[in-house]
């Protein structure tokens, strides 16, 4: 069986998603912890990206343009990745565990299109901060505060939306 692991030591303009094929014991997690380890990794990393771009948006008009540029080139690769890693593991393991009534909901459809919601907002986002990192200016810091805002808020929602239903559902207790 083929077990991910993500790598953490990621750096401004790359992916902090280096996948392994293996958890080594210096991880700290038996095989039975490797879904929710990587569960609370993403969730994590989600969350420094919200608290990023939160200090950007604070920060406005006077932002650090070198912030900007490593925030834009990490925003669609970690949230394809990990999007990836809920799609095809956590929520098909959500599904399996719901009962026939409750699957008529379509709690997992709706997150996935709030995925990919996220990543053509990402998309948008990533545009804009590439534009101000790399030295156009900021005619109008509230529309893009307003921007960073709407995405860093939606994002926080979707973990906290996960934390409360999904992954206690499946075991994945201790997000």
């Amino acid at each position: 069986m083929r077990r991910w692991s993500l790598n953490e030591k990621g750096h401004a303009g790359t992916s902090p998603w280096g996948c392994r094929d293996h958890v080594s014991p210096e991880d700290g997690f038996g095989d039975e912890a490797v879904p929710s380890a990587i569960m609370r990794r993403a969730h994590r990393e989600k969350l420094r990206l919200c608290d990023a771009l939160e200090k950007l948006a604070d920060a406005l008009p006077n932002v650090d343009r070198l912030q900007c540029v490593g925030v834009a080139n990490t925003i669609v690769p970690l949230l394809r990745e990990i999007h990836r890693y809920e799609e095809t593991v956590v929520f098909p393991a959500y599904e399996a565990a719901l009962t026939l009534a409750e699957s008529k909901l379509a709690c997992t459809n709706r997150l996935r299109a709030e995925h990919l919601e996220d990543e053509c907002y990402a998309d948008e986002l990533t545009e804009a901060l590439l534009a101000i990192g790399h030295g156009d200016r900021i005619d109008n810091a509230e529309a893009v505060g307003f921007m960073l805002r709407g995405f860093f808020e939606s994002v926080r929602r979707h973990i906290a939306f996960e934390r409360e239903h999904i992954l206690p559902r499946i075991g994945f207790s201790g997000l």
